[in-house]
């Protein structure tokens, strides 16, 4: 039986690479999702530029139009569920969300962070590793949970730590591998491979008890 597209939210801060290789991959026929809005924090958001041209409805949910923190976590799910979303993918979102909403969207909500997770959470990913000596370096797909980049890693990319790389150099190697595999691990929940079950993520049916590895 074909499954209908899944209804998918995006929210991005910036540029939207990781949004455009989204679009791309659900373009040539590879993502079977149905993109109900791309939300951000900025209106100058690059990333709803590429929402608009996709045809794709945006909003910004700006805090400054807010009366709290609170609020904005309000008015942001509240725009989700409008959508009709479910599933809610995160690219490049630089705003930390309140438990709450967190909670409302328990094994629905997707991010990618620029490390090989538990490694290195937070910002400055690319500095850090290098201030650190590792050898390798990547981006890992997880379930968004109230711990900071914290939630269960289903994908990771590896890439290798090189003589003379700089963050800049990493950052560029980091973000084409994000491009590969956010749309694959998108495109595993569209399809019913990976799925939130028991408290934990699945694939194919089993317990996922450590991430894929690519």
């Amino acid at each position: 039986m074909t499954r209908a597209p899944l209804p998918v939210a995006v929210l991005v801060s910036g540029f939207g690479s990781n949004l455009q290789a989204l679009l791309d991959a659900r373009a040539r026929g590879r993502l079977p999702v149905d993109f109900r809005l791309v939300a951000s924090d900025r209106p100058d958001a690059y990333g709803l530029e590429r929402a608009r041209a996709a045809g794709v409805p945006t909003a910004t949910i700006a805090p400054a139009a807010s009366a709290d923190r609170a609020a904005w976590n309000a008015a942001l799910g509240a725009a989700l569920r409008e959508a009709g979303a479910e599933l809610v993918v995160l690219a490049g979102f630089m705003r930390v969300l309140e438990p709450g909403l967190v909670r409302a969207w328990e094994g629905r909500m997707l991010n990618i962070h620029p490390s090989l997770l538990p490694l290195h959470r937070g910002l400055h990913t690319h500095r850090r590793t290098l201030a650190a000596g590792d050898r390798m370096h990547g981006t890992s797909v997880h379930y968004v949970t109230e711990e900071l980049d914290g939630g269960p890693v289903v994908l990771q990319a590896r890439v290798p730590v090189l003589p003379g790389d700089d963050p800049e150099s990493l950052a560029r190697k980091v973000q084409a591998r994000e491009h590969e595999i956010y749309p694959r691990a998108v495109r595993w929940v569209a399809e019913g491979r990976l799925e939130w079950k028991d408290g934990g993520p699945w694939l194919y049916g089993r317990p996922l008890r450590r991430p894929v590895v690519v």
